[in-house]
């Protein structure tokens, strides 16, 4: 097969010699459209020495000549994106303007990673004592792995490699192997923006590739996303090889709708949230509380929206693609299954959706459940894909609770005219982002992602100041100098003796 894609190092493509592969496949027909090499222990070494060998020189690359090459990243990524969201759409099956708004996101750390020489300011007190001075700096770490999930096979990496680059680290990205051209597009792109060979590398792979990050003494940070489960593990075999971890894990977002609320704002803001993307997002809503006489209202408005979406190949004018794999197609369709059997209504059935596109392509549709409870697998598990269910409460209190007794915590959202309703639920709730009439409440790059209880694995958030503090560490200098009027003063001239 002539499309192979391989691993980057050293500034350039490395196939590497474990010779096993793994197929690529286009969603949106079923076609294998290349493969992806997958990398033994050798080349994971290899790749990893790689970032070792070139971590001195750049830590000691002026913050001047660092930010050139990010603004220069950033204009070529600006100027090309829109090829960067063909190879997004191709492989992972979301829209083209999907593919697009995901590369926006990732521009804006970028963007936010150019303003290192600010962010990476220290603080000094002279005379902390007599003649003795204090300061403190913040250095990079070294070299740092980065393993990110198949939903976003661009901004996620964009999280965390703007920064960790400008800080001065090293970097070996591990991408999901079912959508994996996208790395090596992008570094392509730092190649020609002028970063220096070792700096960004790629590192292709499944299990394999990704306990070689994990285990390797040389790598001492691991940014990863993906589900709880491969969070956890991560977390916990990192952290015990002894390095720092920022694990973001998998959700299952509330969005809360009070009596008061617009219900077509409401209702829009749903749709986009639960079937954007095809609902493979972890910031997705996948749960709409209904608080109140309002559920039917809000179902109907729901609906209507659900079945105007256009199903499709993510190239044409569709609203929303397939799903990323077969198996995964499936696996969500299950759940559907089962919430039918235990009880909850089917209103949108997205198993029956007639898509724009391959008869073989990994389909479905919008589904919206009604008359959801919370011990079914429909609620309880994440599902990551085009399913919103609707739960049915009387009271605020009833959905405070339905929210802070569930075991993620990444985002929630609540549709209310009522601003003091709106400040005590942004109060009590047990959940890291809150949007107030806003369905995804993602941050903007100068402040931080993160969620809470399963859904975060480590202390640091992405981005913001956290992901600054996490691709650096601290180091507090106390310094003392002798007074020179003590020993007198050389100016170093030249004297007759």
């Amino acid at each position: 097969m002539n499309n192979t894609v391989g691993h980057w190092s050293e500034g350039k493509p490395f196939q590497g010699t474990a010779g096993s592969h793994a197929p690529i496949t286009n969603p949106a027909s079923g076609a294998v459209v290349g493969q992806v090499a997958l990398a033994s222990e050798r080349d994971a070494q290899t790749v990893i020495e790689a970032a070792v060998a070139a971590f001195p020189a750049w830590r000691d690359t002026s913050l001047t000549r660092r930010v050139a090459v990010l603004f220069r990243f950033r204009e070529l990524l600006n100027e090309r994106k829109g090829e960067l969201a063909e190879i997004i759409t191709r492989e992972h099956g979301k829209v083209l303007s999907d593919a697009l708004g995901e590369i926006s996101r990732g521009q804006e750390v970028v963007e936010f990673a150019c303003g290192i020489p600010h962010l990476l300011k220290g603080s000094y007190t002279e005379s902390a004592s007599t003649s003795v001075d204090v300061f403190s700096v913040r250095q990079p770490v070294g070299v740092v792995g980065m393993i990110s999930p198949f939903n976003f096979p661009a901004m996620v990496p964009m999280w965390f490699f703007p920064i960790a680059i400008a800080a001065g680290n090293t970097v070996v990205l591990k991408p999901s192997e079912k959508d994996p051209s996208a790395s090596l597009w992008l570094a392509e792109l730092w190649a020609e923006a002028g970063l220096p060979d070792g700096v960004f590398n790629v590192l292709q792979g499944d299990k394999v590739a990704t306990d070689a990050i994990l285990d390797s003494p040389d790598v001492k940070a691991v940014s990863f996303v993906g589900s709880t489960p491969i969070a956890q593990y991560v977390y916990s075999r990192a952290a015990e090889s002894g390095k720092r971890v920022q694990a973001l894990g998998g959700a299952k977002n509330h969005a809360v709708v009070l009596p008061d609320a617009d219900l077509d704002l409401a209702a829009d803001g749903l749709v986009n949230a639960g079937f954007g993307s095809a609902g493979e997002r972890c910031m997705a809503i996948s749960v709409a509380v209904a608080v109140g006489g309002i559920a039917d209202d809000l179902v109907d408005r729901i609906r209507q929206r659900a079945e105007s979406l256009k199903v499709g190949d993510g190239t044409r004018s569709a609203d929303m693609g397939p799903l990323v794999t077969r198996e995964h197609r499936d696996r969500v369709a299950s759940y559907v299954n089962q919430g039918e059997a235990a009880g909850a209504k089917v209103v949108v059935d997205g198993r029956a959706v007639d898509p724009d596109g391959g008869p073989d392509g990994f389909w479905l549709g919008p589904t919206l459940l009604d008359h959801v409870s919370r011990d079914m697998s429909v609620y309880t598990d994440e599902i990551f894909g085009p399913v919103l269910s609707v739960v049915r409460v009387e009271t605020y209190a009833q959905a405070i609770d339905l929210i802070n007794s569930n075991q993620y915590g990444n985002g929630t959202a609540i549709f209310t005219s009522d601003g003091g309703a709106a400040r005590h639920f942004q109060n009590e709730i047990e959940v890291g982002m809150i949007g107030i009439n806003i369905p995804i409440p993602i941050p903007l790059a100068y402040y931080s992602f993160g969620g809470w209880k399963n859904s975060l694995f480590g202390d640091t958030h992405a981005h913001g100041m956290e992901g600054v503090n996490f691709f650096t560490r601290a180091k507090t200098i106390t310094s003392r100098w002798s007074d020179p009027s003590h020993r007198g003063i050389d100016l170093g001239f030249p004297s007759n003796a």
